[in-house]
């Protein structure tokens, strides 16, 4: 999965108000870590927006995630993906194939989302962005700058809901100056989940006519 979007300009006074931001940004990003990973699972239906003004790009897409530790089912692109906790499936309905394939979990480069809120926990400087009122709804916005000079990515800025502490939004700068942006619309939590919803039925692609490539 992709992620996210906007530039934020945060002017530091001294290095002692620099460590007391990065201090209060971090506790803000791990009481919203600690509240998701609380719950068994957890939907949240998205926007998403990439975007590229210099090479005239902008592509606007919904889709929905649904977790449960390890597990997860995300739907984007025209596409379904499903980790089973071994195996990934993604599966394309229109060239009519499933993709399948190992996935280290404890890999450390592995992007998955089911480390959405974890991500920032290694790799990252904090500090404290602006504060908007967005929807009704108090926004804090975090950002968080890459340690590694070279990453593909200038900063991610993450929006904290106040009222609930779940991620509202996540803006990725790109160095090539594409801005991706996730929006979370509804969040939907501890849901009684069929038994085999993220087990993927080989069988049944396979009298659709799909090929799967394993």
């Amino acid at each position: 999965m992709k992620r996210i979007i906007f530039t934020v300009f945060i002017v530091l006074i001294s290095l002692n108000s620099f460590s007391q931001s990065g201090g209060e940004a971090k506790k803000i990003l791990d009481e919203v870590s600690q509240k998701m990973s609380s719950y068994k699972n957890i939907f949240i239906d998205f926007d998403y927006v990439l975007d590229n003004e210099e090479e005239d790009v902008r592509q606007e897409l919904s889709g929905d995630v649904l977790l449960q530790g390890e597990k997860y089912k995300v739907n984007l692109f025209g596409s379904t993906q499903i980790f089973d906790g071994n195996k990934t499936y993604t599966i394309i309905p229109e060239n009519e194939e499933v993709n399948v394939s190992n996935a280290d979990i404890d890999d450390k480069n592995l992007v998955t989302p089911s480390k959405f809120y974890s991500f920032y926990k290694s790799g990252y400087s904090f500090y404290m962005g602006k504060k908007k009122k967005i929807k009704g709804k108090n926004i804090q916005f975090v950002k968080l700058v890459p340690m590694d000079s070279n990453s593909e990515v200038n900063s991610v800025l993450v929006g904290v809901d106040l009222s609930s502490m779940h991620i509202y939004k996540v803006i990725e700068n790109g160095k090539n100056g594409t801005n991706t942006i996730l929006t979370a619309k509804k969040i939907k939590t501890n849901q009684d989940l069929a038994s085999n919803l993220f087990t993927f039925d080989k069988s049944k692609y396979e009298k659709m006519g799909f090929f799967i490539n394993d």
